[in-house]
């Protein structure tokens, strides 16, 4: 991986449909908002957009840590743009700061931590992982 310098920014946008809603994806009883998984998603999204640029071949990141806090609600056919700016970079550790916005309204915020893996090596781990865990001796 490249070094990222702090302040590399990616976003992440859609227009919220009803399989985005809290009441659909998670409880019924809710009302029609975007749910707050959906919201984190996006954030991601938008972290790994800004590191794609800095990838080696066979690279991508996974995320490891998020602290969101959702502060306002939106609804369909809104369309809603998710930021992310690196705060730090260290070897394989990145941090972002994350944000959520309908327009100016601003409906989450918080910080969010990747690691850079290589993909084969990652995949060749999950799979022993999964066979050990199935009872299988591969």
């Amino acid at each position: 991986m490249k070094p990222v310098p702090v302040g590399t920014a990616g976003s992440f946008a859609m227009v919220v449909a009803p399989e985005h809603l809290a009441n659909r994806f998670k409880d019924s009883m809710l009302p029609p908002v975007l749910a707050t998984p959906v919201m984190i998603m996006m954030m991601e999204n938008a972290a790994l957009e800004a590191l794609k640029p800095f990838f080696d071949a066979g690279e991508t990141a996974v995320g490891t840590r998020v602290d969101i806090e959702h502060v306002a609600s939106t609804t369909v056919g809104r369309h809603v743009v998710a930021h992310a700016s690196v705060t730090a970079f260290d070897g394989r550790r990145v941090q972002f700061d994350v944000d959520a916005k309908d327009g100016d309204l601003l409906l989450g915020r918080g910080t969010h931590g990747r690691v850079v893996i290589d993909v084969r090596k990652f995949s060749e781990r999950l799979a022993a992982q999964m066979a050990r865990a199935a009872g299988d001796t591969r």
